[in-house]
């Protein structure tokens, strides 16, 4: 393994949801090269529930150089599409580190469900950042005292907007 590789693990769904919520959307293309030039994250996955009506916008992130890693939904009662990745997204990161895949890994998320993957790779000294795509980043992940960046912070450098890439 090269030495100081970052891998970037995004929880997709965390990641769209919160950056709606704040009321603007997120260019994705943008954003993958911003994680490659602020954090020189090698490789970017995103975690996401399979849906086949995406399968284009799934093609789209691969082109823009994200790896996907798929979770299989299921539905409510009501239709409604559950596909939490959580612990997708958690058993690659550690499986990762002990592979020796990577040096340090940014987790894109403002879940505190995500707290203890946080932590441990606190104490191993492999986290690079929490990036939080809500300003209501979870107390769990932000009493563990560790690099956070509010992706709204970063709004100018990455909304999307027709015509511009």
């Amino acid at each position: 393994m090269e030495p100081n590789i970052c891998h970037a693990f995004i929880d997709g769904a965390n990641l769209h949801k919160g950056v709606i919520e704040l009321g603007w959307q997120l260019d994705y293309q943008r954003f993958r090269v911003w994680l490659e030039d602020k954090f020189n994250a090698i490789n970017a996955y995103i975690f996401v529930g399979l849906i086949p009506a995406h399968k284009d916008l799934y093609a789209s992130l691969q082109e823009m150089g994200y790896i996907l890693v798929y979770k299989e939904v299921t539905y409510d009662g009501s239709g409604k599409v559950k596909g939490n990745c959580d612990a997708e997204l958690v058993l690659k990161t550690v499986v990762d580190y002990y592979e020796k895949k990577f040096d340090r890994a940014i987790i894109v998320s403002s879940d505190g469900d995500y707290a203890g993957l946080v932590k441990f790779l606190k104490n191993k000294v492999a986290l690079d950042s929490v990036i939080s795509p809500n300003n209501q980043c979870s107390y769990l992940l932000r009493k563990l005292n560790v690099p956070l960046v509010y992706l709204d912070t970063q709004r100018k450098k990455l909304e999307y907007s027709a015509g511009k890439t």
